[in-house]
């Protein structure tokens, strides 16, 4: 495993206990450690991790952590060695990944998944699968020990723009999961029970199961995806539609948002965090959001418009 941040760590953890000797690198000493409690073998660089293993997970935060993965993979992995890249990464920059390996004999797959680091911890995620069949076939044993399902979605890159399909949603149900609950709260309902009742009706989402109990308890600063990379994945969706001339008027409403959340200071915490933004719009102090405030919402303009300059 190269990358043991919030994803790599939780897919380490239960790839050691679904019985597999794992090896894994990160720049950062505590993630290092962290592999090191679960089980498995800390290494002092990327290219140990390439020489001890057939089989790489990259779980990785920028181009340029992939770039520096490249170059320890062909310093020290061996020919027919399989490479599942699973971050969530721009498809032109797995491409040149994929070409460059290949010239030294190492299969790279476009695997992105689908889901937090909480579901990541369960192993409550799904790969999006795609590239060489063959290289997938063999990688199988592998996503069955830290994911519930994988699917093969054909092309190398199909797995970037299914994921990026996905995380569309994900960015719009993530939002519209603080707006219910904020219009709950303000509407006298405990937001607990909110989340227990909407949750199991037509309104419920996977994001409101996920999010919705960050929102209530104001846990957001326990990140399973934090709002700075988050910020990167909305780029990477926005760029695709351009590319596409795709309409996506709801997604166009939820990057202001988004902003504002990096401008009040929430890039290290969870996306939940948006909860905090929709108070900051509504004037609501901390504790007044998510407790019931009856009566009729009064909107900050001073705050309204900073959201709306953060587009």
């Amino acid at each position: 495993m190269i990358g043991l941040g919030i994803m790599g760590s939780a897919m380490s953890a239960n790839l050691v206990k679904a019985g597999f000797k794992v090896f894994g690198y990160d720049p950062v000493a505590k993630a290092r450690a962290r592999l090191k409690t679960a089980g498995g073998t800390p290494c002092d660089s990327a290219t140990d991790v390439a020489r001890q293993s057939r089989f790489i997970v990259l779980s990785l935060p920028s181009e340029a952590a992939l770039d520096e993965a490249c170059a320890a993979l062909i310093g020290g992995a061996g020919k027919g060695t399989v490479v599942a890249e699973t971050s969530t990464l721009p498809e032109a920059a797995k491409l040149r990944a994929q070409a460059l390996l290949a010239r030294n004999g190492i299969t790279l797959l476009d695997c992105p998944l689908s889901g937090t680091g909480a579901q990541a911890l369960t192993r409550d995620l799904a790969v999006y699968a795609s590239g060489d069949a063959a290289g997938i076939k063999q990688f199988a044993p592998v996503f069955e020990g830290f994911a519930r399902a994988r699917y093969d979605v054909g092309a190398f890159g199909n797995g970037m723009r299914m994921k990026l399909v996905a995380n569309l949603l994900v960015a719009i149900h993530n939002l519209s999961t603080a707006e219910a609950l904020a219009l709950g709260a303000r509407s006298g309902l405990d937001p607990a029970m909110v989340v227990r009742v909407v949750a199991d009706g037509a309104g419920g989402s996977r994001m409101f199961q996920v999010r919705g109990p960050v929102m209530v308890d104001r846990s957001w600063e326990q990140a399973t995806m934090k709002v700075s990379t988050w910020q990167k994945d909305m780029r990477l969706i926005g760029d695709l539609l351009e590319a596409t001339a795709t309409a996506a008027p709801l997604f166009a409403a939820c990057v202001p948002v988004y902003n504002a959340a990096m401008a009040l200071g929430h890039g290290p915490d969870d996306t939940a965090a948006v909860y905090s933004v929709l108070e900051h719009m509504m004037g609501a102090s901390p504790k007044g959001a998510v407790k019931a405030a009856r009566g009729k919402p009064k909107v900050n303009a001073k705050a309204k418009a900073k959201v709306k300059t953060n587009a």
